[in-house]
């Protein structure tokens, strides 16, 4: 053949063929620097920073965030939320550059209390604008600060909390939360919600007290002490009027039912 020349189209064709091989992906880098942007599309769909060094390792592979591929990346996954600075999370930082994440998970991994003490979630509040799905699990950390980044992504539809801690409900059952500021924008809530083991009471009541409807379609809720059973309750009977799917498990007198 005298002309070799493939469109643009068909080599975007080939490259997304082979998405799930990544050692390919890496060689096709190789190959031109206009295979790059669509195998990094693919190279980068799933970012995820389990240790401090794998996030200061990003930091230094990629120090100017306006060039870096996080652009690429849909789901995101931070472990090690302690090492997180503020500055991170300003325009500029590393995190805004993550700007197309849809599917965010962030927890500790750590089961002392001072890690989780240092950790901020400021610096995540509404990074991507187009998050629609959220797993949260921290042991320690106040469930006012898991609250304020649920409502920081004004598209969130699928909720996940695996544990949560407030003082105001485990120490005193005060039916009086903290005062929130509801932001003007807050999430649709039409996708599934799981509550699980100390997520139930704190992150349920929270949801109850939102100024609007949750409109959840599939339920996931795990009850500890018959206290929780008229908060699972009123959950089931918000969402009743959109509800598709029930699983409550319910762990009491030593019993799993």
């Amino acid at each position: 053949m005298s002309n070799t020349y493939l469109p643009p189209e068909l080599l975007d064709h080939i490259v997304d063929i082979l998405h799930q091989k990544r050692k390919v992906l890496r060689n096709c880098c190789l190959v031109s620097r206009s295979w790059v942007p669509r195998t990094r599309k693919h190279l980068f769909a799933r970012v995820g920073f389990e240790t401090e060094e794998d996030l200061e390792s990003w930091k230094s592979t990629f120090p100017d965030p306006s060039t870096s591929p996080a652009k690429y990346a849909k789901t995101l996954s931070i472990d090690c939320p302690h090492a997180v600075a503020a500055a991170d999370g300003e325009p500029g930082g590393w995190i805004r550059s993550f700007s197309n994440v849809v599917d965010m998970k962030v927890c500790s991994q750590r089961t002392y209390y001072v890690d989780e003490a240092g950790a901020s979630l400021v610096p995540l509040h509404g990074f991507s604008p187009v998050v629609k799905a959220l797993y949260v699990d921290f042991i320690f950390l106040p469930s006012t600060q898991i609250f304020d980044l649920i409502l920081s992504f004004p598209l969130l539809e699928d909720l996940t909390v695996i544990n949560s801690y407030d003082a105001s409900i485990d120490d005193d059952c005060s039916d009086v939360l903290p005062t929130v500021v509801f932001p003007s924008n807050l999430p649709i809530f039409t996708g599934s919600l799981e509550l699980s083991r100390g997520g139930t009471k704190p992150i349920g009541r929270r949801l109850l007290s939102l100024p609007s409807v949750i409109r959840f379609r599939r339920l996931s809720l795990m009850q500890f002490h018959e206290e929780d059973i008229p908060l699972t309750t009123r959950l089931v009977e918000e969402c009743s009027l959109t509800l598709e799917s029930l699983d409550i498990t319910c762990s009491l007198y030593g019993m799993t039912i």
